[in-house]
């Protein structure tokens, strides 16, 4: 009965003290106050002072700069916990950092969700629908002063950049206008390549085929005698108009 009683109690005491112990660390954290992720909200303070002042009252217009300016805040502080919460929760995996910096994190998304709910809700009291489209409007009005800040460091940029490699002037390049053309010059229009020069006529040389008498195996007694005597010169003959009139037929 004994060896049955002690493995029993020792189950119990070491669930017990396991009890005791988390109970007493979750009341120790909730008591705890986290350092801010962020730091104080000066916008929202803004916004909340402008809207008490009642002598005089401040004017509609002035309200609604203060609430978009508070929103331009909020999607700042909304981008970068989208960015550090996958990295925080990594390191925290691996135990670079500890459980103080996540609650802190997890403290501040939910302040902000509470933030973003407030700030609509605010934007469509003043007009019908404006809650939906005021934190695309602090985007780019966001967007809009980065560009502005980056386009007035150019000259710093410039100067810095002069100082430290020299100042070199770039190379004027001068264009010569083109002469100009009186509207009655004849326009010039490239030279067509030259024929080959086509060899003397065919009789002239000695060397043409015979012709077309020779063709047709008839030859007339001129140039029968021609053949006999080669020596004699060549002289074209004329053959009769009933022999043309033949060919043509």
């Amino acid at each position: 009965m004994a060896s049955v009683l002690v493995p029993v109690l020792y189950v119990l005491i070491v669930f017990g003290s396991l009890l005791i112990f988390s109970s007493f660390y979750r009341r120790k954290n909730a008591q705890k106050v986290f350092e801010p992720y962020f730091p104080q909200h000066h916008e929202r303070d803004v916004y909340f002072s402008l809207l008490q002042m009642s002598d005089p009252p401040t004017p509609e217009t002035l309200l609604k700069a203060a609430l978009v300016r508070r929103a331009m805040t909020d999607v700042t502080r909304i981008i970068r916990l989208r960015e550090d919460k996958p990295a925080l929760q990594n390191l925290l995996q691996k135990g670079s950092i500890g459980d103080d910096l996540w609650n802190s994190l997890l403290a501040a998304e939910k302040e902000l969700e509470a933030e973003i709910l407030e700030v609509a809700a605010e934007a469509n009291a003043y007009v019908e629908g404006w809650g939906s489209v005021i934190f695309q409007t602090a985007t780019e009005m966001m967007h809009n002063e980065k560009m502005r800040s980056l386009v007035e460091q150019i000259p710093a940029i410039r100067a810095e950049a002069e100082r430290k490699y020299g100042k070199h002037p770039l190379p004027k390049l001068t264009v010569e206008p083109a002469p100009p053309t009186s509207p009655t010059a004849p326009v010039s229009t490239p030279s067509t390549p030259a024929r080959p020069v086509t060899p003397v006529s065919a009789k002239s040389n000695g060397l043409a085929p015979p012709s077309a008498g020779a063709d047709s195996g008839t030859f007339s007694d001129s140039e029968r005698s021609d053949v006999a005597s080669p020596t004699s010169p060549r002289t074209p003959s004329k053959s009769s108009p009933s022999k043309k009139s033949k060919k043509r037929k």
